[in-house]
């Protein structure tokens, strides 16, 4: 516990941001046992509001949130303090999502389930070691389902242009998009 407290350094506070209040209630009094001084917001109007008056030094933003997108808190925090080391939290994990929030700041992506380890690890990893492979490829449907995000993500998750770009018909985009990802 003295070595992790020392890992976090003198500012120890934490955003956690999620709409789904069991969920952030239980990772808060879990991150608050690893030495963490967790605040929690459970909407992007709250998590902007709490970055932009007492930006924390780390940050746990859910993507897909009720009134919004969790990377516009990540984009408030990276203006307000630079230095905050962000985890992006998702259910709906996809390749063009991780890369965008990635190039806004964040620090990790990890898709949920992801338990208080998880989050810890990925909050004072400093990028020493690389991933393992991943033991099960992509299918070729998910391959599909991934570019289909990465372009949707490219165009501001405007249906419209993306159909365009993809030379596809918008309702069958839309459709696309409303369905879960393959495996």
């Amino acid at each position: 516990m003295a070595e992790d407290l020392a890992e976090l350094g003198p500012d120890r506070t934490l955003l956690l941001v999620d709409d789904d209040e069991p969920f952030v209630k239980r990772l808060a009094k879990a991150m608050e046992k690893r030495g963490f001084i967790p605040e929690t917001a459970e909407s992007v109007a709250a998590g902007k509001a709490i970055a932009l008056t007492r930006p924390p030094a780390y940050a746990v933003v859910d993507l897909r949130l009720e009134d919004g997108n969790g990377l516009d808190v990540v984009e408030a925090l990276r203006e307000r303090r630079p230095d905050c080391r962000i985890v992006v939290l998702t259910g709906y994990g996809a390749i063009a999502t991780a890369v965008a929030a990635v190039k806004i700041g964040a620090t990790d992506y990890l898709s949920k389930p992801a338990d208080a380890n998880d989050v810890t690890n990925a909050l004072l990893s400093r990028g020493e070691s690389l991933p393992t492979p991943p033991e099960n490829p992509m299918s070729a449907d998910r391959v599909r389902w991934e570019h289909i995000q990465r372009v949707y993500e490219m165009c501001d998750r405007n249906v419209s242009e993306t159909a365009r770009r993809l030379s596809m018909h918008r309702r069958t985009l839309q459709r696309i998009l409303a369905k879960r990802s393959p495996k």
